[in-house]
């Protein structure tokens, strides 16, 4: 009776291995079909910034070349104040993506004005050589613009319409997609 007992205990070991790998796959085949076209997104993806109305701040600071100027000397444009650093990759990433709208809007009124938190005018002076910038560059070595738009975040932009109301805000690396799609209809106003 022992031999009958331990006979009906012995059974077929469930087939654990091809049943795991058989979903494994079957998941692998789902997350394919499933998976987001990236390709088609890319355009799509950045930071996308706030709407806000509020009155342009009050800002004077030296450029690169020694002159003081304002943002008050920027009245009728649509302006874009950034505030970025030599020293920050997010900021150095979207400088060639800057200068390439403010190259193909310029003549629509619009401007660029690139504030760099901190750094002395010759690196400041060198980083715009580098990327042939052509847009106004003002350094800011107390944080006087971060200040004024209360955001220490780098980079971080903020868009001017004609009549001096800031309307965007963004914290974070701006794309051309972005550029387009919230700054360029201002350009028609």
């Amino acid at each position: 009776m022992t031999k009958k007992k331990y006979r009906h205990q012995q059974q077929r070991p469930f087939p654990i291995v091809p049943v795991a790998l058989g979903l494994f796959l079957i998941g692998f085949a789902l997350l394919a079909l499933v998976k987001p076209n990236t390709e088609n997104n890319v355009a799509n993806t950045g930071v996308v910034p706030y709407a806000v109305e509020y009155a342009a701040p009050e800002l004077s600071l030296q450029n690169i070349n020694g002159a003081t100027e304002s943002l008050a000397d920027y009245r009728e444009h649509v302006v874009l104040v950034n505030n970025w650093a030599t020293w920050c990759p997010p900021c150095k990433a979207e400088m060639p993506t800057l200068a390439a709208y403010y190259n193909e809007h310029q003549a629509e009124g619009f401007t660029i004005i690139a504030i760099e938190a901190g750094d002395p005018v010759e690196p400041v002076a060198e980083f715009a050589q580098t990327y042939n910038l052509k847009f106004p560059v003002w350094l800011d070595p107390n944080g006087a613009s971060l200040k004024a738009f209360g955001n220490g975040s780098l980079p971080n932009s903020y868009v001017i319409d004609r009549s001096g109301t800031v309307r965007y805000a963004w914290t974070g690396e701006i794309n051309k997609a972005m550029l387009e799609k919230y700054v360029t209809p201002l350009l028609a106003e």
